[in-house]
């Protein structure tokens, strides 16, 4: 029997699904952040503990796991190193398929047909299949990219109730909470800022959406703009011939009311979420050249 195994590696959790050939669900597992850029080790960890918590559910043998083909999406595959990195290390199945969590996502959307993803969580990115053509916007990492993520309200938030604190702008509900968060404390803040990463900043995200929807002053700009910025990415996924976009990620449920009618418009239901790409991307079904490294 061949086992296909699908690992979704994200910025904030990894998660991995286990199934027979027939796709019967045999086990399933989950795991902390993959962010490449906290390093390979970090990654392959998370990778590592979803795919053999997986494994032990559908209670394979050790000499089973020679006999599965992988898939895995993982974001910051652009990162120097990192592909090779992953085809060295993840090297316990008897094939492996690595592409970007965007290009599972999308095959996991809409599996052979053209269309477009955006995937808005802890990062962002565009990414869309036209025929022949791989049509990839933005995703360039956090802080210099990924506009409209929950990284980037969370940042933009942290700013705003630092400005408040300074007295710049008046204070509100979410900036109060904000600096509650840190004691009240800019030097907090700081400590904290040298350490942080696109994940933790990420966590502030609910808190601006929950204010946003609240009407409150400071945070429903942060929430419109970050808006604007996942317009934007759709619109020029549907001008480069995208016939329709799936909008994917934690945030994207909280963030879909706030874009433009004339965007939603284009929006429609996911086939499958990023995890069943990474199983197609096992299977390797009609992919087109260029979106996936193999072994």
């Amino acid at each position: 029997m061949t086992f296909y195994l699908g690992v979704d590696a994200g910025g904030s959790h990894t998660r991995a699904r286990l199934t027979s050939g027939d796709g019967t669900l045999l086990g399933s597992g989950e795991s902390g952040t993959a962010n490449t850029r906290q390093g390979l080790d970090v990654a392959v960890e998370a990778i590592t503990l979803a795919w053999k918590a997986a494994v032990s559910e559908a209670n394979l043998l050790p000499e089973d796991v020679r006999r599965i083909r992988a898939g895995i999406g993982i974001a910051g595959l652009n990162r120097k190193g990192v592909l090779q990195g992953l085809r060295e290390r993840c090297c316990h199945f008897f094939s492996l398929a690595i592409a970007s969590d965007a290009a599972i996502a999308c095959l996991g959307a809409h599996g052979d047909e053209d269309g477009g993803i955006v995937i808005v969580g802890t990062g962002s990115v565009g990414f869309a299949r036209v025929g022949e053509e791989v049509v990839v916007v933005g995703g360039y990492g956090f802080p210099i990219s990924d506009e409209g993520s929950g990284a980037d309200l969370g940042l933009r938030a942290i700013r705003a109730s630092l400005w408040a604190r300074d007295g710049r702008i008046a204070h509100t509900p979410m900036t109060h909470d904000v600096l509650d968060h840190f004691s009240g404390s800019a030097g907090e803040i700081v400590a904290w800022m040298d350490r942080a990463g696109a994940t933790e900043y990420a966590t502030f995200a609910p808190l601006v959406m929950d204010h946003a929807n609240r009407g409150d002053a400071v945070a429903e700009p942060i929430v419109q703009q970050g808006a604007r910025q996942i317009d934007r990415l759709i619109r020029v996924l549907l001008e480069r011939g995208a016939p329709h976009c799936c909008l994917m990620g934690g945030l994207a449920p909280r963030l879909q009311d706030w874009l433009a009618a004339g965007v939603r418009r284009h929006l429609r239901e996911p086939h499958g979420d990023a995890i069943d790409g990474a199983i197609l991307l096992a299977e390797m079904r009609g992919l087109p050249a260029g979106w996936v490294g193999q072994k």
